[in-house]
């Protein structure tokens, strides 16, 4: 990261300006879903997911250069982050499931409208809550993703079997067996996972709610569910994700990072775009260079343009 880069992200992450943000707890039938909520905790706030094995730390850079009258309870998805995981023998459909937490959220705070960002699996299942109570939803913004993403039927018919597999060995995993490392190298394990989308200091945000203290001094164990690795069950076809964007008819937002994701079927993105352009009420499509990441890394690219929205 460069010199102007990594002030950019310090300056996000210490900016005084807007309030520290406030660590909440939502109840749920098998724990919690830990949030941090930022800026005025009167006002119903925008509602925040992360992308997959992420948590709600990714917007932390983000978050300090929104306007100081824009709240957004950013949260840890099931599995994630401070989050409470699944019971045992309960699998990671994420985008099913991901509505059906969402919708409890929600139902708990009993809010009628909501607006929704998401980054990457966070703004697929923000695309499905929207199109799934299209009348509930007033605005959507998508950072880099627009829509589940249509996988190659063949590889996925190929893997089940060894998934299922993995999903059973990593259920076995307990605090007395689970893999356990040095900060350090932790931090680098992270880094190198994410293939360039995130840099050191990105890797460091995101573990201060990915990883906790082990029995071993010194040591630390990711805090996310190992089964989360697995979580390929549930996929859709593409007739299927189209019909989806057919019902959206909030103001949408979508900003993509150049090259940002690479996807299986990238010409997928402008098509479920275009069905989307033809019923929503406002229709805003940016791209900005960077990787995946780009909110984490770069947030100043991302924020006037969330800003500019918001306000119109």
């Amino acid at each position: 990261m460069d010199s102007t880069r990594k002030n950019s992200v310090n300056n996000a992450v210490n900016r005084c300006k807007r309030e520290d943000a406030k660590e909440i707890q939502i109840p749920m039938p098998w724990g919690y879903i830990s949030g941090k909520w930022w800026g005025p905790k009167e006002l119903q706030p925008i509602v925040a997911l992360h992308g997959r094995q992420d948590n709600a730390g990714t917007f932390d850079t983000l978050m300090p250069l929104m306007p100081d009258d824009v709240s957004v309870l950013c949260l840890d998805m099931p599995g994630h982050g401070l989050s409470s995981h699944y019971p045992k023998s309960q699998f990671y459909y994420v985008y099913y499931d991901g509505v059906i937490f969402l919708r409890k959220v929600i139902k708990y705070f009993k809010w009628d409208k909501v607006k929704l960002l998401g980054h990457s699996l966070g703004g697929a299942i923000s695309f499905l809550y929207a199109a799934s109570y299209p009348d509930e939803v007033d605005i959507l913004i998508s950072l880099d993703i627009v829509s589940p993403s249509v996988r190659d039927i063949t590889k996925i018919a190929a893997m089940t079997g060894d998934y299922i597999d993995k999903f059973l060995k990593y259920e076995l995993l307990t605090l007395d067996n689970v893999p356990c490392y040095e900060y350090n190298e932790m931090i680098n394990i992270v880094e190198k996972a994410y293939e360039g989308s995130i840099t050191k200091e990105g890797a460091e945000i995101l573990m201060k709610r990915g990883m906790q203290q082990s029995y071993t001094q010194g040591k630390y164990y990711f805090s996310r569910d190992p089964r989360l690795k697995v979580a390929i069950l549930g996929m859709f076809s593409l007739d299927l994700v189209l019909e989806y964007a057919s019902r959206i008819k909030c103001a949408y937002l979508n900003i993509r990072a150049v090259p940002g994701m690479k996807f299986e079927q990238p010409e997928n993105y402008q098509k479920v775009l275009d069905n989307i352009k033809l019923v929503a009420k406002k229709f805003e499509y940016h791209e900005v260079k960077g990787t995946h990441h780009v909110h984490l890394n770069e947030p100043e690219k991302i924020a006037p343009i969330i800003t500019n929205f918001l306000q119109k």
